[in-house]
């Protein structure tokens, strides 16, 4: 062998061994982004969750508004990236406990008895007016001492809130999607969907409630979310007794998060 062929060979050696180690690197990163994300929505690998599905209050028979649909595809597509199964029940049909695994739950109270449970259960500072009758204060959220009225179609309000009961480390989080509007549903499980990696840096495996405003929605449709204030505190302690009328926050600060 000269020393031309040795140099061609070698060369060969040294391309494969580096795309070896660079495929490797690879594999490694993306497995250990995989299971961090597992991590955060409680999904290991074949696990089941449960996807709760609202009704749209607007008609009488049982239909799931489209912007729900959208919010419920755009889930499943997070579970099936996470290797896990997905099981879809109705509002009125998820007659079990939570904790065993992880749960997806959309729409407010007035659409979702499964959520009238739920923040009953593990948000008591927190009142969504589900008044059917025309009024400034129609579908606002009051959490704590504040309230948080909608100008639908301009400025709207969603939580967005993962949830844990117990200490146990197998205990699967809850995650809530409760918003003013269908379109904020959705606007929250994209929301999600874009953040989950910085959320799960900020939080680990704990428990959150962030208040989110939808932006100009009849514009830009779920797009424009803003993250308003994380109201963890707040929304998991009592509800306080006010001596007047809380104020209205529609024009609190907020925090641009694409």
């Amino acid at each position: 062998m000269n020393d031309d062929v040795r140099n061609i060979v070698l060369g060969l050696v040294a391309a494969g061994i580096s795309a070896s180690l660079g495929w490797i690197a690879r594999t490694y990163l993306w497995k250990r982004k995989l299971r961090r994300k597992q991590a955060f929505f409680g999904l290991p690998d074949n696990s089941d969750s449960l996807l709760v599905v609202n009704r749209d209050p607007a008609t009488a028979e049982p239909a799931v508004h489209r912007f729900d649909v959208f919010a419920l595809l755009e889930l499943s597509a997070l579970v099936k990236d996470c290797g896990a199964h997905v099981q879809v029940v109705t509002q009125d049909a998820a007659h079990q406990g939570f904790g065993e695994r992880t749960e997806f739950c959309v729409g407010g109270p007035g659409s979702n008895r499964r959520m009238v449970a739920h923040m009953a259960a593990m948000l008591p500072g927190v009142r969504v007016n589900i008044d059917p009758e025309p009024g400034p204060d129609r579908g606002a959220f009051r959490i704590g001492a504040d309230l948080y009225r909608m100008e639908p179609g301009i400025t709207e309000y969603v939580l967005l809130a993962r949830l844990t009961a117990g200490e146990r480390r197998e205990t699967r989080p809850v995650f809530l999607f409760c918003g003013q509007r269908a379109i904020t549903n959705q606007a929250a499980t994209r929301y999600l969907a874009r953040n989950h990696e910085r959320l799960a840096r900020k939080y680990g495996s704990g428990s959150f409630v962030l208040l989110l405003k939808v932006v100009n929605s009849q514009a830009y449709g779920p797009d424009v979310v803003e993250l308003v204030a994380d109201v963890t505190k707040p929304a998991q302690s009592p509800l306080p007794t006010p001596s007047e009328p809380a104020a209205p926050k529609t024009q609190k600060k907020s925090h641009r998060a694409d």
